[in-house]
């Protein structure tokens, strides 16, 4: 018999990202791992959920514009140091190489294999979170991350976040194939 443990949210781990925004004319950067792809038409939207007493909602919600950056295990300390300290009493612009692609305030990380720029399309408000939905303007792909011209994540090597055991977990092997492992069960019921 199943535990009733209440209104746990058990989604987790969840990929590990950092977001990225011009505050006060300069990049600002923090770990998220709340965020979702909300749609697979064109427009791509995204969502990140980030609490209001960050930082980097102000520089967000000031230009309109934000990156998603994915980084690689190599940068575990940064990544957790980003979302450890807040861009209103520390200065973390210098900490990685920078980059732009078409937004001027959204800055994109050179050391992660993956980076997104995004235009801020809505803004909700939950409780204490800003729930920001931006639209996908541009992905930047490091090649090596690239197999037949599309991100593997496995060379991503990214980073999980599990909220209930506090731990940064990694990717397991390849369980089988997206609209394929379940042809077998289709078959049987067509029977």
């Amino acid at each position: 018999m199943h535990a009733d443990l209440g209104p746990v949210l058990a989604l987790y781990p969840t990929l590990t990202t950092i977001v990225g925004a011009h505050c006060g004319g300069k990049p600002n950067f923090l770990a998220v791992a709340h965020l979702s792809p909300m749609n697979h038409g064109t427009p791509q939207y995204l969502a990140i959920g980030l609490n209001k007493a960050h930082h980097t909602n102000a520089g967000i919600l000031e230009n309109g514009q934000f990156s998603i950056n994915i980084p690689g295990q190599d940068l575990l300390a940064e990544t957790d140091y980003v979302g450890l300290v807040s861009g209103k009493n520390t200065d973390k612009s210098g900490l990685f190489e920078v980059f732009y692609g078409q937004l001027p305030a959204a800055p994109l990380i050179r050391d992660c294999p993956v980076c997104m720029e995004c235009r801020l399309h809505q803004t909700l408000v939950l409780g204490a979170h800003d729930i920001f939905i931006g639209e996908l303007v541009a992905t930047h792909a490091d090649p090596t991350v690239l197999t037949d011209g599309r991100i593997d994540v496995a060379k991503i090597r990214p980073m999980l976040f599990d909220m209930p055991l506090k731990k940064y977990r990694a990717l397991g092997p390849v369980l089988g194939d997206c609209w394929s492992a379940g042809k077998a069960l289709k078959h049987k019921d067509a029977q």
